[in-house]
């Protein structure tokens, strides 16, 4: 008998042996893209156990839906990476890979007919687990370091306005003072500070170093993806304001 997907909106499953038992509850829900030429190729790869890794969901381009994972299973989707303080994300999160080639691919629009199928399946797994909005998430923003997916052309904000994801309309980027990398002191503990506060990895030591570059290109390719260039300018800072003060209770 074949195995049924737990979501509606999965038309199959593919089986990885790429999981292990959770160790926390589940909270996140975190999106990525395969950064791979194909949809083939990627499932290839997430059901390989020499690979090491894994994904509850994988999203084609044409909308199709698989899974990979059973939602109750830890899969290896996330790698090293932390969000308010907790390092295990795959034990919290459930991940969904959407098939595209990613940044080495020249980051094209994601399809209409794939951002549909992220939204129906996002809105269908928020529906059955306890998900603040503030906790889905891009691969990016949990291992700022290492990652760039789902990258700034993916339509966070448009997902914001079907009820999945935390939003603000981000601040216009104007000319004034910014900080970058090398600036030190008072006013840099206090921007670490707010992004520790969202939830970011962001230790506050006062120095802006490179650490807090990729947090702030991190930061920028979610919530304010006209310009990623890992610069706190007084466009990025206000945007990140807002979204702390319209945090989810």
């Amino acid at each position: 008998m074949k195995p049924t997907p737990e979501s509606a909106v999965a038309t199959q499953v593919v089986p990885s042996p790429n999981h292990g038992e959770r160790r926390l509850p589940v909270d996140m829900l975190i999106l990525h893209y395969t950064g791979m030429t194909d949809g083939a190729a990627a499932v290839l790869r997430l059901s390989n156990p020499l690979a090491e890794v894994s994904a509850h969901y994988v999203v084609f381009e044409d909308g199709r839906v698989i899974q990979m994972v059973p939602e109750a299973r830890r899969a290896w989707h996330a790698g090293a990476g932390a969000w308010e303080g907790e390092r295990d994300v795959n034990s919290r999160s459930i991940g969904i890979e959407i098939v595209h080639p990613g940044h080495a691919g020249g980051l094209p629009p994601y399809p209409e007919a794939q951002i549909v199928a992220v939204a129906a399946l996002a809105r269908d797994i928020l529906g059955r687990w306890p998900i603040r909005a503030d906790r889905v998430l891009g691969h990016s923003d949990v291992a700022p370091a290492r990652k760039q997916d789902p990258g700034e052309g993916f339509p966070w904000e448009r997902l914001h306005r079907e009820g999945i994801g935390h939003w603000v309309a981000p601040t216009p980027i104007r000319d004034g003072r910014f900080f970058a990398e090398g600036d030190a002191g008072q006013p840099i503990e206090a921007l670490q500070a707010m992004f520790a506060l969202y939830g970011y990895d962001q230790p506050v030591t006062g120095r802006f170093d490179a650490h807090t570059r990729d947090v702030v290109a991190a930061f920028q390719r979610h919530f304010r993806p006209a310009r990623v260039d890992g610069v706190a300018d007084a466009s990025t800072i206000t945007t990140l304001r807002d979204l702390l003060a319209a945090r989810p209770a």
